[in-house]
């Protein structure tokens, strides 16, 4: 298992380096820069030949949304997370052994922007980022609630505000650690989780590289969310390669709610699922799953949003770049085979995997690719707009 997996990593560093297809990636995360997510992802993506760096809080900074908070004082106060940086450094600087991986002592959208207003212009010897990644982070951040919630989203919305193309990373149930905990023997004989979620996470901005040609990734004011179930690596064998499915935010989403202890006399939060308002679905495509009903099935939520958060007019319909991620997400399952736990999952199906010919039209209804996605790429290859020759890559790889 160990050395297929191995494998599969020393393979896509070969074809990237290759190809000449590595993107100028900033990594941001909420969880901070020391954690082991975050690291094993810059490590994950630099194997694939991207040109990653990672520009990051020095503190956990999670639940902090979109906040935008800068420091006042030019040296920590304290010592960074897990003791990375001692007290008294200054609130911003690089790893001593490694000038890619940066710390920042702010928000997760104020490390957006001092990578893109300072690290880039300052660093990158005049090259400009493709993409910016946040996460994987420790948690899952599925629906409305824990976009406007979450750091990791923040820092993701901040750089598509930027007119940065941005994905966001989260990994459900998963235990926040310092880089320096992974796990080097596991009783399933898979890698540490945190290592598969960053394979996870580098085989879709992979598939997004592959096919690139030089356009943006995304449509401007566009972004991925982007929420990993559990993966059991530490146990058993159970999750380690879920299949990605394109997913909305709303349905079965939770939301916080106020409860007093009596006792204590404070307040808490707790969760709660309500029927209609932060579930409610009112753009998009409301036929798809929810990412709350399948991530507890072993599947990875793919999640297209825009930050243009004005209502819609009554003559809109469903966005048609919403329907052409579906290619991407069917392209990624395909890769899964090559991926450690291939077809390993107790609840995967035939009708997860979809054929060489199925990929090219999108016409096989499956848990990801349905018949409405389907007529989406086909209405949108007529249109000609920034997913298009994504679709129109991805018919003629499998056709030679």
């Amino acid at each position: 298992m160990r050395s297929h997996y191995l494998t599969t990593v020393l393979s896509a560093a070969l074809y990237f380096a290759s190809g000449s297809l590595g993107l100028n990636i900033i990594i941001n995360n909420d969880d901070g820069f020391a954690t082991v997510n975050i690291r094993e992802f810059y490590k994950s993506l630099k194997a694939a030949g991207h040109n990653a760096w990672i520009v990051a809080p020095v503190e956990n900074q999670s639940g902090r949304g979109g906040t935008l908070s800068f420091t006042d004082q030019a040296r920590l106060t304290s010592a960074g997370q897990y003791d990375s940086v001692p007290k008294g450094a200054p609130s911003f600087g690089h790893d001593p052994n490694d000038d890619h991986i940066w710390y920042y002592n702010g928000t997760p959208s104020a490390c957006t922007l001092f990578a893109l207003d300072y690290v880039v212009p300052q660093k990158w010897n005049g090259a400009k980022p493709d993409l910016l990644v946040s996460g994987p982070n420790f948690g899952s951040n599925a629906g409305p609630y824990l976009y406007t919630l979450s750091g990791t989203m923040g820092a993701t919305y901040t750089a598509i505000e930027r007119s940065i193309p941005a994905i966001a990373f989260s990994a459900d149930d998963s235990q926040t650690r310092g880089y320096k905990e992974i796990v080097s023997s596991t009783k399933s004989g898979a890698p540490d989780p945190a290592t598969v979620i960053a394979q996870l996470a580098t085989n879709l901005v992979n598939q997004l590289a592959r096919y690139n040609n030089g356009q943006q990734l995304l449509p401007d004011g566009y972004g991925i969310s982007v929420n990993l179930p559990r993966i059991t690596s530490l146990d058993d064998q159970t999750c380690l390669s879920p299949n990605y499915t394109q997913t909305r935010m709303t349905g079965g989403a939770a939301v916080s709610k106020a409860v007093f202890d009596e006792k204590k006399g404070i307040f808490h939060s707790e969760n709660t699922v309500p029927e209609k308002g932060a579930n409610t679905c009112i753009n998009g495509d409301c036929s798809l799953p929810s990412e709350s009903t399948v991530i507890p099935k072993c599947q990875t939520a793919v999640t297209l949003f825009t930050i243009d958060y004005d209502a819609p007019t009554s003559n809109q319909s469903v966005p048609q770049q919403s329907r052409l991620i579906a290619p991407l997400v069917a392209l990624a399952n395909e890769n899964l085979k090559s991926m450690p736990g291939g077809g390993t999952n107790e609840n995967r199906s035939a009708s997860n995997t979809a054929s060489s010919a199925q990929l090219a039209s999108s016409a096989a209804p499956s848990a990801t690719v349905t018949q409405t996605q389907k007529s989406g790429a086909e209405e949108s290859r007529g249109t000609m707009n920034p997913f298009a020759l994504l679709v129109l890559a991805i018919g003629l790889v499998v056709l030679l």
